[in-house]
């Protein structure tokens, strides 16, 4: 089979017959073998029954209905482990992605050698509310990620070789950081497509502010446990080393100090008296705290049967 086409969605029952048929047509009109799975995300309109329908018409019409809504990761990650094709495709369901994409994002898959192809809606048809904090999202995605060439971090519509959708788990709200997740495992070679963003045609869209607040910290987190996620002691026992020795040293200063003044007849005060024997006793207690976190850390990883889990490409044996 030529490609996959995973479609998400919640509340969307207005928009399926046309985006099915438009998929379709373009399937036709390229001679491409296809499947379209439609992730049914526990919407309480009726978009299942729609897919019903549409699945009656088209055998190439697939889906999968959550019993409540649980997010657009594990949607996505459902659709993954189910995609037959040898090119995945990914698109949302409110006809904001356009299907006419698909040729061109198949043609660098499979032609240009690129593991997965993010589109990127340089012309938004979106409030500057939402565009701004976009821009300075993928900014840091960006920096952090190390990706530099991709400007839409998040952009639903993106095309994957089937190796890589099988190698990659995305779960919580990981969705927007799949490139992250993709290069993480190994897959290195992402490209990036101007694709066309229409505006949107039905209903209302089903994310608020707080998707910036949450992508930066899934952000943080996904940095930390693929840096640190294996060496837990190289981060949290550095840092507790590091708080530790400094207030060690600040206490020693402290004491040193009375000691020095006493000897000259200098005025003095008592080291209980002084706040910086008090900060000093802070970090001292603060470094040995995360030391033992960075221990409990390594114990517990000791014991994880991922510990030693690494993606093999290939192998010769003689």
């Amino acid at each position: 089979m030529d490609i996959s086409v995973i479609v998400p969605l919640y509340n969307e029952a207005e928009s399926l017959p046309e985006l099915e048929a438009w998929i379709a047509r373009v399937m036709k009109d390229n001679g491409f073998s296809y499947e379209i799975w439609f992730i049914n995300d526990g919407s309480t309109d009726n978009s299942w029954k729609v897919i019903g329908e549409l699945a009656k018409k088209n055998p190439c019409v697939k889906g999968v209905a959550f019993r409540r809504n649980y997010g657009k990761s594990p949607a996505l990650f459902t659709g993954f482990e189910r995609a037959q094709g040898d090119v995945v495709i990914t698109m949302d369901a409110d006809l904001q992605d356009s299907p006419d994409e698909i040729p061109e994002l198949y043609r660098m898959i499979t032609e240009d050698g690129y593991d997965l192809v993010s589109g990127w809606k340089q012309k938004r048809y979106d409030p500057l509310s939402k565009t701004i904090p976009t821009k300075l999202f993928n900014a840091t995605a960006r920096k952090v990620s190390g990706i530099h060439n991709l400007h839409d971090f998040n952009c639903g519509l993106k095309a994957y070789r089937n190796e890589v959708v099988k190698h990659i788990e995305v779960y919580g709200d990981m969705h927007r950081y799949i490139p992250y997740l993709a290069k993480n495992a190994g897959f290195t070679r992402i490209g990036e497509k101007v694709v066309h963003h229409q505006a949107r045609k039905y209903g209302t869209t089903k994310f608020g502010l707080d998707r910036f607040v949450n992508g930066y910290l899934d952000l943080a987190t996904l940095w930390f446990t693929n840096k640190f996620g294996i060496k837990p002691m190289h981060f949290f026992g550095l840092l507790g080393s590091l708080m530790f020795i400094l207030g060690f040293i600040a206490v020693v200063i402290v004491g040193v100090t009375k000691l020095y003044n006493m000897h000259m007849g200098n005025s003095y005060i008592l080291v209980t008296d002084s706040p910086y024997f008090y900060l000093s006793l802070v970090m001292m207690i603060l470094g040995t705290q995360l030391f033992l976190t960075g221990f409990l850390g390594e114990l517990i990883v000791r014991n994880s049967p991922s510990r030693n889990k690494y993606e093999i490409r290939e192998e010769i044996r003689e």
